[in-house]
């Protein structure tokens, strides 16, 4: 499944931040549940390769991916784990070699044109474009729809239930990346319950 395919199955990709490895699965099943099957496992955390491996495991339906991946050992380190795509919030030339050398579906990070222009470059059509909300929003997308055509977009940061419709809105968005839909507190207090009602409402959101 290349990386346009998985952005197809749903209109958000939780972006998770786990803290502690007893929440990997409750938080996986409850999102996978409420209607969103591809998950982020970001690489911020000592417990992030030991959740995404066993999420990868144990919850059928999920389609688990590694996030903030920064080089070439993480890269190593998400598939070893079983991750099924990854993603970082940029690209230099040797992540991205690393990349094509694995087969590895790939949502590299964009914030200007001229990241967007390298990325098409090295072959990729989907980019992450990060941090959405201070880099310009739905109004940059939407302005540089026609002079970089061919290329769609996960914006991601700072994005909510709120302001997700507006980039859903768009042509050339996608899907879009959020943590709203797994709040700390809400994960603190295992009210998976909540999650899996956030992530159902997510997963109705409509896109263009």
């Amino acid at each position: 499944m290349d990386i346009a395919a998985l952005a197809a199955r749903a209109p958000v990709i939780p972006v998770l931040t786990v803290e502690r490895l007893a929440d990997a699965l409750p938080l996986a099943r409850a999102l996978v549940k409420g209607g969103l099957p591809v998950l982020e496992i970001t690489f911020r955390t000592g417990m992030a390769v030991e959740a995404l491996a066993a999420i990868a495991r144990e919850v059928p339906g999920a389609i688990v991916g590694a996030g903030t991946v920064l080089d070439e050992r993480q890269l190593r380190q998400a598939i070893d784990a079983g991750a099924r795509f990854g993603v970082s919030p940029g690209c230099t030339a040797a992540l991205a070699q690393a990349v094509k050398a694995s087969g590895l579906p790939f949502l590299p990070g964009v914030q200007t044109v001229s990241d967007a222009l390298a990325a098409r470059e090295r072959g990729f059509s989907v980019l992450k474009f990060f941090p959405a909300d201070t880099a310009g929003g739905p109004g940059w997308l939407k302005a540089v729809a026609a002079p970089l055509a061919g290329l769609r977009f996960c914006p991601t940061g700072g994005i909510g239930i709120e302001t997700a419709p507006a980039y859903l809105a768009l042509p050339n968005v996608a899907c879009v990346g959020g943590s709203w839909v797994a709040p700390r507190d809400a994960v603190a207090a295992g009210d998976w319950l909540r999650i899996e009602h956030l992530a159902s409402q997510a997963a109705a959101l409509k896109r263009s």
